[in-house]
């Protein structure tokens, strides 16, 4: 019977778990609602919102509790960020997968040839690389956007990871309505709030949105051409250099080398050759004396890359050296000279947010420039780490691990 007693208790105090929740979820509906009107509506207001605009398109509107990277429960209680940092990148290059995209873009380049080369001529910036983009964010246009764009936004600058950075975001969504240039129901995303085909935020769809097509309207959801001409838009912004590549795969003479990754370590080719790295097969038939970045998104634990500025001008349009990596390969091959790397991504340690976070104030309290610490494994985590290890008399891996944390803690 004391059994039985105990197994009810318990039972009785799980079933206060589901109001309270409830309790809290009402709460948190009623402080958006406030936090719209007193917050958002005169953000929007000076940003040119009627207010006509806004109670239509917000009425009714509740937060979206299935989203990723909410903070229900405060600062650091979201889940875990699921982003390909934080594990090891051989499944991002999926073999099927980007086969797959090159067949279909090369059949797209087929189509839409005259429009392609009509957006290079006024962007410079070749078909490939525009397509490879069109194809990575929304496998041509194919990909079924599930989201009600305004509400995930207005869910992240209310209780998401970061709020800062969304609020504006939502205000942006907000002006695109005003506009007209698509209905509320038409304008489908991502989680995050990226919309149309090329997958911009708002604010970025606002300034590089091209009507290419000369229908009057900037549409991303259905014009192809629109489509093509707003992402080589965007990317001639972030820098892309015409008639110049992107980058091509190297070799490493030392582990040590890969401490002398990033854009602020760029050299000539040449003064590459001359420090032992060289090219993984013929490499490109590019001028020596021009600038290269070392590129090695898994420190020797993968591929390694001398990249040009191309490469940061991808990055532009979506901050992930992955990203920007599968964007280049994808090229090389819609372009008939790609294929997979020659370097084969060796398996990684599982990688822990927290731990990352714990490692970079490590680096940071011993002199090493990390930038911001976030938990992103990006180029200066890795030299920092390169850089500690060499100085510590490690071998240096610049990949970080659950050890070198650890020792930096």
């Amino acid at each position: 019977m004391r059994i039985v007693a105990v197994c009810l208790a318990a039972l009785a105090g799980l079933a206060w778990l589901v109001p309270a929740a409830a309790q809290n979820r009402a709460a948190l509906e009623a402080s958006f609602q406030a936090w719209l009107e007193s917050d958002i509506w005169p953000a929007a207001r000076a940003a040119g919102v009627s207010r006509r605009t806004f109670d239509t398109q917000l009425a009714g509107i509740r937060l979206n509790f299935d989203l990723p990277e909410l903070q229900l429960g405060g600062p650091g209680s979201g889940p875990v960020i699921d982003q390909p940092e934080f594990r090891s990148p051989a499944p991002y290059f999926n073999e099927d997968n980007l086969a797959a995209l090159a067949r279909e873009g090369r059949r797209r380049l087929a189509a839409w040839g005259e429009t392609l080369a009509a957006v290079e001529r006024r962007y410079g910036v070749p078909a490939e690389i525009v397509l490879a983009i069109w194809g990575r964010e929304t496998s041509y246009g194919e990909v079924a956007l599930r989201y009600d764009a305004v509400r995930s936004l207005a869910t992240h600058a209310f209780i998401g990871r970061r709020p800062d950075f969304f609020r504006p975001e939502l205000v942006a969504a907000l002006k695109v309505l005003e506009r007209g240039d698509v209905s509320r129901e038409a304008m489908r995303s991502s989680w995050a709030g990226a919309i149309g085909q090329p997958q911009l935020l708002p604010a970025a769809y606002l300034q590089y949105g091209v009507d290419f097509d000369g229908d009057g309207r900037r549409d991303i959801w259905n014009s192809v051409p629109d489509t093509l001409a707003t992402i080589a838009n965007l990317l001639r912004d972030k820098g892309w250099h015409a008639s110049r590549e992107w980058g091509s795969e190297a070799t490493l003479p030392s582990p040590a080398t890969c401490a002398l990754e990033g854009p602020q370590q760029g050299r000539p080719f040449d003064a590459w050759h001359r420090l032992g790295v060289t090219w993984t097969g013929e490499g490109p038939a590019s001028d020596p004396r021009e600038t290269r970045f070392l590129l090695a998104p898994a420190g020797v634990f993968g591929p390694v890359f001398l990249v040009t500025e191309n490469f940061y001008a991808i990055k532009g349009y979506n901050n992930s050296d992955l990203y920007a990596l599968f964007v280049g390969n994808l090229a090389d091959r819609i372009a008939g000279d790609g294929g997979p790397f020659a370097g084969a991504w060796r398996r990684v340690e599982p990688i822990v947010h927290a731990n990352i976070v714990t490692m970079q104030n490590g680096l940071i309290a011993r002199g090493y420039d990390v930038g911001t610490p976030t938990g992103i494994v990006g180029y200066r985590t890795r030299t920092a780490i390169g850089s500690f290890q060499l100085s510590a008399g490690l071998p240096a891996t610049c990949y970080p691990s659950a050890a070198l944390a650890s020792a930096l803690n």
